[in-house]
């Protein structure tokens, strides 16, 4: 292999890795020796020095790790500052479906709905600011109710969630037949 692929090599192992890797692991992955290793890794901890790029490689104690230059940290901090986009899954969709459409609704209600657990979406879905609790259920366990925010209807561009559309009566049949068509596939094949 020539040595610029070997560069790459090293270069797409400490940035997949995220932390340090120690020089023997770098050297096995490469199928070279320690010196030669660490010799093509001072190589690249020259380079990245001087050029202008945003990362370099550090040493610690016979391991590597790229990071960040310090004079760019000021980019990384005005980044960190803007407001993420929430990103919903398939799964976080689907529970603040059930939310918004039955709300108020406690988490069993939810995953007996779902028929899976579902503490991570409902999580995410508050951390997103799309659902609420709003109280308790007077039950044993006092199970926590949960339900939109103004967020969400702000997000989802509807003033109430009155508005929500109405799902066809023929197409929710059909969703019915397919999850009793699932769980009976799911019971039979786990029997």
């Amino acid at each position: 292999m020539n040595k610029e692929r070997l560069k790459g090599a090293v270069e797409a192992i400490l940035f997949s890795a995220g932390d340090s890797v120690e020089l023997s692991r770098i050297a096995k992955a490469l199928e070279l020796d320690k010196e030669t290793t660490q010799q093509l890794i001072r190589e690249m901890m020259d380079s990245f020095e001087q050029e202008d790029r945003g990362i370099k490689i550090i040493e610690l104690e016979q391991s590597y790790q790229m990071c960040t230059k310090q004079e760019y940290y000021d980019y990384l901090v005005k980044m960190a500052m803007e407001p993420k986009k929430a990103v919903l899954t398939d799964v976080m969709l689907e529970t603040l479906s059930i939310i918004a459409y039955k709300q108020p609704v406690t988490r069993m209600e939810i995953e007996k709905i779902r028929g899976v657990k579902c503490d991570h979406a409902v999580n995410k879905l508050m951390e997103y600011g799309l659902v609420q609790e709003l109280g308790r259920l007077d039950a044993p366990g006092k199970p926590i109710l949960f339900g939109t925010t103004e967020e969400f209807l702000r997000t989802f561009g509807v003033e109430s969630s009155e508005e929500l559309p109405v799902i066809d009566p023929v197409q929710m049949e059909d969703f019915k037949a397919e999850a009793e068509e699932e769980i009976d596939f799911n019971m039979s094949s786990s029997s």
